[in-house]
């Protein structure tokens, strides 16, 4: 009978990393299952919540249930799932704990479903990844301008330590960690936290028991490996080169259990040489409008702004720079007058949706539902629409997002330091025929950092666009407001990665 091996998924916020394990089906059967997850944020926990329900139906009925497909569509209000299947319900709120890692109510859960997982499977996997904001760069600058802010006694630096707690206690098949590459650079107390982490996962059961080889992910000729990292380096992991459509570099180590690392020598999957880009990952998506969010918004003062734009870019710009961008500016004004789109929202299935053979878009379209979810844009302040339309065209006709010094003086914000080098890459435009940057929580706050490529829709990208670039399905719903939406797409783990992860970890264990 093929192995099945219990998850424990820490720090897991809205579920990526385990929708990767758990998304594993070899002839009929699921050699990963989720025993427990914990997440401590209150949205995040009921988005974990709803699909590990989903998952439990799914497995149960081999099908979506019809309440969900309908909530999906924003037909009906959210359903009680209780009642919808309530043995899958109660399986759900026993795997999706709402519990904050590193108190004693945490600890005593973990530690009873250890008990339970070790009856019920051979044996175990433990996945997962600290908070990054005390170890991410941005993070640590942000820290410095806290008035008293001491590193050695932020929390966040230590939390990796309960991790190990687990690890300690769980003595898994494998482990698999994920965090941002600042933590490579991070010290406490003169220490590079890397080192520390290092020092305690290589000493993990030396003299007592089983320790854990420490191997990072290779990529060569279109396969990936578990190999011995010769620096630290070798740990970080490219999401772009697994075919997702974002340029995330994420440290991810994989450890296995000594008794079982003889098999991961020779463990490798196919990994697909095709590089996603925005364009292949959005571009059949409905247009939309961005809104306006200071004064009247409707779809003509929309269209008259971004047209005068439009037009007024237009005649900045000469034959002085070869004509490009004052044509591309004159197409857009065209265009918006022509094209445009009306709509802010819009939830009707694409063309052709869920008839492609390419392996990442069957991944993400999900034939099954009857609307696109949380497709929605937000509004912009009118003198920022200029600025998203230059960075759109700009983009397009240049290759690359435009820089501080690229805007023309006409769209300089009313900002004294706006030309000192700190506003940069203050509005920066994610390239059609590219990878996007990475998707971060930052993409709650005003969404600058993630303009729309298509100039005449004039926006940053929607949940749905953010979600689809973090390659979770189409069918994954994320519950709370939109600012909280927005956080736990940035904040997780793109769930394709994940897959191929799971699948090379399979391979490691049963080879």
């Amino acid at each position: 009978m093929p192995s099945t091996f219990g998850i424990v998924d820490l720090f897991a916020g809205p579920g990526g990393l385990g929708e990767g394990f758990a998304s594993i089906v070899e002839g009929g059967h699921a050699p990963f299952r989720i025993g427990i997850s914990i997440e401590k944020e209150a949205s995040a926990h009921r988005t974990l919540t709803l699909r590990a329900f989903l998952r439990e139906y799914r497995a149960r009925h081999d099908a979506l249930p019809e309440q969900f497909i309908d909530f999906h569509a924003g037909l009906v209000p959210e359903p009680d799932w209780s009642v919808v299947d309530a043995e899958a319900w109660r399986l759900a709120i026993d795997e999706a704990r709402a519990l904050e890692l590193g108190t004693e109510a945490a600890a005593t859960a973990i530690d009873g479903a250890i008990v339970k997982l070790k009856d019920k499977y051979a044996d175990t996997i433990l996945i997962g990844g600290p908070p990054c904001q005390a170890y991410s760069l941005v993070g640590r600058a942000r820290a410095k301008g806290k008035v008293g802010y001491v590193p050695e006694k932020d929390g966040r630096h230590y939390l990796f330590r309960e991790y190990i707690r687990v690890l300690d206690r769980l003595r898994p098949a494998a482990f698999v960690m994920e965090n941002v590459k600042g933590m490579l650079s991070s010290t406490v107390e003169s220490r590079l936290v890397f080192e520390m982490l290092m020092e305690d996962l290589s000493s993990l059961g030396t003299g007592h028991g089983h320790h854990y080889e420490l191997r990072a992910i290779r990529l060569a000729d279109g396969k990936a490996s578990l190999q011995e990292a010769v620096q630290s380096s070798d740990f970080i992991v490219r999401a772009e080169n697994f075919g997702v459509p974002q340029r995330r570099h994420r440290v991810i180590i994989v450890g296995i259990r000594s008794d079982l690392a003889s098999r991961a020598a020779g463990a490798e999957i196919a990994v697909s040489r095709m590089k996603r880009t925005v364009g292949d990952t959005l571009g059949t998506m409905p247009a939309l409008r961005s809104g306006i969010s200071r004064g009247w918004d409707n779809a003509t003062t929309w269209r008259h702004e971004v047209v005068d734009a439009a037009k007024l870019l237009a005649d900045i710009y000469t034959v002085q720079d070869g004509g490009s961008l004052r044509e591309a500016f004159a197409s857009a004004a065209k265009r918006m007058k022509e094209e445009a789109p009306v709509r802010r929202a819009a939830s009707c299935m694409p063309e052709g949706y869920g008839i492609s053979n390419d392996e990442l878009l069957r991944w993400l379209d999900r034939p099954e539902l009857r609307a696109i979810a949380q497709h929605e844009t937000r509004g912009h302040m009118a003198s920022d629409l200029g600025r998203y339309l230059f960075a759109a065209v700009f983009g397009a006709v240049r290759g690359y997002s435009p820089k501080a010094a690229d805007f023309p003086l006409a769209l300089s914000p009313d900002h004294r330091n706006w030309h000192s080098g700190a506003f940069n890459d203050r509005f920066r435009v994610q390239l059609a025929d590219e990878a996007s940057t990475t998707v971060t929580s930052h993409i709650s706050k005003d969404g600058h950092y993630f303009i729309h490529p298509d100039p005449i829709q004039c926006r940053s990208l929607t949940v749905r666009e953010a979600a689809r670039l973090q390659t979770f399905p189409d069918d994954y719903l994320f519950l709370g407001n939109r600012t909280q939406q927005y956080v736990q797409v940035g904040n997780a783990v793109p769930p394709f990665l994940a897959r191929q992860i799971a699948k090379l970890v399979l391979s490691a264990l049963t080879s």
